[in-house]
């Protein structure tokens, strides 16, 4: 017979709205699939992805006693550093910067003040930033090795962003430009679709957390 177990469970953006916190701690789940249905906040949100220990995993994982599971909704952006404050363009080209390198390519994420037909007033970003960093940096590393990159640099904001304001600035620099673009572009493409960070937009008459890819 499994013994239950007792386990952390965190939740971010839509989901720790919905539930009105960002952690609590349940007994009696055995496997990370059990944990959404304990939590009673309706139907699964498809493309929900589950952590644990920092660490994604599937339904079928096995738990442990003290386990820290992390809901992950759809996400949207991510950083090698996560700042409140407005980011600075310069800094973080200089970051990237490199004697080797023959190009620099860089990506300025800005807030518009119209999204898919609705007026906003400005975007809200959360992270779970324990996971994020790190996945960032890995993510450099692959980027690297793939590219033959020099250096790469992502700053990301959290927090409220204002319309006009970067929201994500990524530097990278390789001996050549055409890798230094395509390491750009898909730097970008990957850190919308996977790093633990969600965007959501304020409008006049109401909000919405956006999903993966946007």
């Amino acid at each position: 017979m499994i013994e239950a177990v007792r386990v952390t469970v965190r939740l971010f953006a839509g989901l720790r709205e919905r539930a009105g916190t960002g952690r609590l701690q349940l007994d009696g789940v055995n496997r990370v699939g059990d944990v959404w249905k304990r939590l009673e906040l309706g139907d699964e949100p498809s493309g929900l992805l589950y952590a644990l220990n920092r660490e994604y995993v599937d339904r079928d994982h096995a738990l442990a006693d003290g386990d820290e599971v992390a809901l992950i909704p759809p996400v949207s952006g991510g950083a090698f550093v996560l700042s409140t404050e407005p980011l600075d363009v310069a800094r973080v080209v200089a970051e990237a910067a490199s004697d080797d390198a023959g190009a620099v390519a860089s990506f300025v994420g800005t807030v518009r003040r119209q999204s898919r037909g609705r007026g906003v007033a400005r975007l809200e970003y959360e992270a779970f930033a324990e996971m994020a960093e790190p996945m960032l940096r890995q993510l450099a590393e692959e980027l690297t090795a793939k590219h033959g990159l020099c250096a790469v640099a992502i700053h990301h904001r959290v927090g409220p962003v204002d319309i006009g304001e970067a929201s994500v600035v990524i530097a990278v620099s390789a001996p050549h430009r055409a890798a230094a673009l395509d390491a750009c572009r898909e730097a970008i493409d990957t850190l919308k679709e996977t790093i633990p960070l969600w965007k959501k937009e304020i409008y006049a008459d109401g909000a919405e957390w956006i999903g993966r890819g946007s």
